[in-house]
């Protein structure tokens, strides 16, 4: 008998001896497969997507397993987040998401549209949704509402921020939204009636025109079913922006209720100003659109576009650089570029992306907050506020 022969019978017995081993030790044929697997060159990562695409012990992730289209430039995605998602976030927050397009990961924030459930919920309610409106110059949010498709896989980031509704909800509340600012507060109101907290609410809503509204027949069914509940919509192209001068006839308790407000940033302004001479300042709560290079330290993004600015980040150490926007995670950015970025939990959490910012600024994704040359920052949750120089 041929050498070769007698190997391939050699590794027939074996292949049989060890099939009687597992059937008569199941705990020894456990451990042998567990030895085999530590031997290879995967990752305990790379087993687990092969099991499942949505687990990953390095990054959340989740699976589009629907679009809805809502109007006609925009579209609520209904994603099923994987292992480690925490769904008892609260109303009004945003997520991270993560496409990867043309073989490239894109990021940006949009607001929650969903409500939090208890984390030993099962079923339909474990999933999550955010409501995209198309921008012209956001490329992503294009590709969200026009081109995604159910069953893609895309990273997320862990739900922020601080424009919340609190449990229990006040007495008196009052929304001041416009265009897609309506976002957040749609998981608000959402929230509310799950919790049987509509007393007092009430909603002056503004959009282009009737068809721009978003959730238009939830809105007018929430207002049937709920008397506590008032909206008042206003189209702009026709009934021109809604004059926060003339508030006292549109709400004329407003100084007695505390306010979430979210939409263009002229709005926004304006109702700091009138909030503030009425001396009442902490009863409004603002989501800004996005953040400006002018703005002030601290401030964070609206959550349902684009975010803006951006700017070149230079890794001094390889020499190489690259144009991002600002929603793109530093790490994200040297990887794109061969940069061998240090990573380990890739949410914030461990430190292990940490690494010295020499010149310009950057963003925490989470929080917003700037930080200066000279500092420490996690590459895997900041993003470039202008042009920027790391030390790698």
């Amino acid at each position: 008998m041929a050498k070769n022969q007698v190997k391939i019978s050699a590794k027939v017995v074996d292949t049989q001896r060890a099939a009687v081993v597992g059937v008569k030790h199941p705990a020894w044929h456990a451990l042998r497969t567990v030895a085999q697997r530590i031997t290879t060159p995967l990752l305990p990562d790379d087993y687990l997507k092969l099991a499942n695409p949505l687990w990953s012990a390095r990054e959340l992730r989740g699976r589009i397993v629907e679009v809805r289209r809502e109007t006609e430039d925009s579209a609520t995605l209904v994603i099923k987040p994987g292992w480690g998602f925490s769904f008892n976030y609260q109303p009004g927050q945003y997520i991270g998401i993560g496409l990867l397009v043309d073989g490239r990961w894109r990021w940006r924030s949009y607001s929650l549209t969903s409500t939090p459930v208890n984390a030993r919920a099962s079923g339909p309610s474990r999933t999550i949704t955010i409501t995209v409106k198309a921008m012209p110059e956001g490329f992503l949010s294009t590709h969200l509402v026009g081109g995604v498709a159910p069953g893609t896989i895309v990273r997320l980031a862990a739900p922020q921020g601080n424009f919340v509704l609190p449990d229990p909800a006040p007495a008196k509340v009052l929304f001041i939204t416009g265009g897609s600012g309506i976002t957040p507060v749609m998981s608000m109101l959402r929230t509310l009636t799950r919790r049987g907290q509509i007393t007092d609410v009430v909603h002056l809503h503004s959009a282009p025109t009737e068809s721009d509204v978003l959730f238009a027949a939830e809105l007018a069914d929430l207002q049937r079913d709920h008397p506590g509940y008032r909206l008042r919509s206003r189209a702009t192209r026709t009934q021109g922006r809604l004059d926060l001068s003339r508030l006292d006839d549109e709400v004329p308790d407003w100084r007695e209720r505390q306010v979430w407000a979210c939409g263009p940033e002229g709005m926004l302004d304006t109702a700091e100003r009138t909030w503030a001479a009425a001396g009442i300042a902490d009863q409004l709560h603002l989501e800004r659109f996005a953040v400006s290079k002018a703005a002030p330290h601290g401030r964070r993004s609206r959550s349902g576009g684009d975010i803006e600015g951006g700017g070149t980040v230079a890794f001094a150490r390889s020499g190489k650089t690259v144009t991002v926007d600002a929603a793109t995670p530093l790490m994200d950015a040297g990887e794109d570029v061969g940069v061998q970025m240090p990573f380990g939990c890739r949410m914030g959490i461990c430190q292990s992306c940490v690494v010295s910012l020499l010149d310009g600024h950057v963003r925490d994704l989470r929080t917003g907050v700037e930080h200066e040359p000279g500092t420490r920052i996690q590459t895997c949750v900041s993003a470039a506020s202008g042009d920027c120089t790391l030390d790698i």
